[in-house]
């Protein structure tokens, strides 16, 4: 009999590339997703990644936020792979309850059903982030390792971006960040996703349930939502350079992150699926190196061939961190993970494949003015 596997948010674009890839593993697997117009547009009919599965998988509309929707999703299921969140760091700075209704309160949702009612579900994976490190592990001449907490606001409105000394206020040194690392997110979203992977563990071990948590990095790939103006840098660069419109980078351009490919998240998903030693565990999910984000907007720009501008203008969004680089000895140990596409090949792919897709409406200005009514957007 085939392992039933349900995914939430298996419409968006980590859940249906891990689901087409599960289908041709032999897997049954259940989608539960509420086709977000913010994710899929307003008609998701026309959405990459709803057309990817919806005549391969039992495909359920609903919500995490709604007990009965879990209850039917959940129906002779062996593992859980909750993907379902809302993703927008800087959104989520000013749409809280939202965020935490969904993010913390979907899942515990789900959690006090698997705690309260009959089921067969033996593993549960939990998409976790690395937005819950914050700034993440550095490095000060003085005082050794360090975890920094938020850059302050008045150091960025000088145009000083760098990360300091939590002891001494000197620069520090980023270090890739382990899993041991202090947790220290700066922003709703990274709250939310770490009081999402601590229930999920706290609960399975209650319940006898293995639970394991991947903390992805910046994840990219085909399929991407070229829709979404408030997460994804690649697809929101990518939609305003389609649409002829200039970038504007944040900060002094030379803010990092660690970028991975999305076949190397749906393997390591797999692995923590399949094999034992992932259980109870928590893992970063990376590629190994990171990239300021200029380099980003620059190389977009040429494989686009386009003639747009670039401008470096000090604009910071409070929330942001400065460096992302994920340590990726825990995974590679216990689980033999090694990212297999690199960011030269995976941006290749990438472009090729928005080459061949619509051009989508640029709404990230208007994420931005919200953003500046706000005041998180300087």
């Amino acid at each position: 009999m085939k392992t039933r596997v349900l995914i939430t948010g298996g419409a968006g674009f980590i859940g249906s590339n891990l689901a087409v890839k599960m289908i041709k593993l032999g897997y049954d697997v259940v989608i539960l997703d509420n086709l977000s117009p913010q994710v899929h547009g307003d008609d998701c009919e026309k959405s990459y990644s709803y057309r990817l599965i919806k005549d391969i998988v039992t495909f359920i509309k609903g919500d995490v936020n709604n007990v009965c929707d879990w209850e039917k999703a959940l129906k002779d299921i062996d593992i859980v792979v909750h993907l379902a969140a809302e993703t927008g760091t800087g959104q989520s700075m000013y749409e809280i309850n939202k965020y935490i209704e969904s993010n913390i309160g979907g899942t515990a949702k789900v959690l006090e059903l698997l705690t309260n009612t009959e089921h067969k579900v033996k593993k549960m994976v939990i998409a976790a982030s690395r937005a819950v490190y914050g700034e993440g592990k550095f490095e000060c001449y003085e005082h050794g390792i360090v975890f920094p907490e938020s850059r302050t606001e008045e150091c960025m409105k000088n145009g000083d971006f760098e990360v300091k000394c939590p002891i001494c206020s000197k620069t520090v040194t980023m270090l890739p960040t382990d899993e041991s690392s202090e947790l220290h997110p700066t922003s709703v979203y990274g709250f939310t996703k770490q009081a999402q992977e601590q229930l999920c563990m706290i609960v399975g071990k209650a319940l006898n349930i293995p639970v394991v948590a991947f903390r992805f990095q910046n994840v990219y790939g085909p399929g991407q939502s070229l829709k979404n103006p408030y997460t994804g840098i690649l697809s929101i660069f990518s939609t305003r350079i389609k649409n002829g419109n200039n970038l504007n980078i944040f900060e002094d351009g030379l803010e990092t992150r660690d970028f991975v490919y999305i076949d190397d998240i749906t393997d390591a998903i797999l692995l923590g699926i399949e094999k034992n030693e992932a259980n109870y565990n928590t893992f970063n999910v990376g590629s190994g190196e990171n990239i300021n984000v200029l380099e980003i907007a620059n190389t977009l720009r040429e494989k686009y061939e386009s003639n747009i501008s670039i401008e470096v203008s000090g604009n910071y969004r409070l929330g942001d961190i400065r460096h992302n680089l994920g340590d990726l000895k825990q995974i590679n140990k216990k689980l033999g993970y090694k990212p297999k596409v690199s960011f030269k090949q995976g941006i290749s792919n990438f472009v090729d494949w928005v080459e061949n897709q619509e051009i989508e409406i640029d709404n990230y200005e208007s994420s931005i003015e919200e953003m500046k009514q706000k005041g998180l957007y300087k």
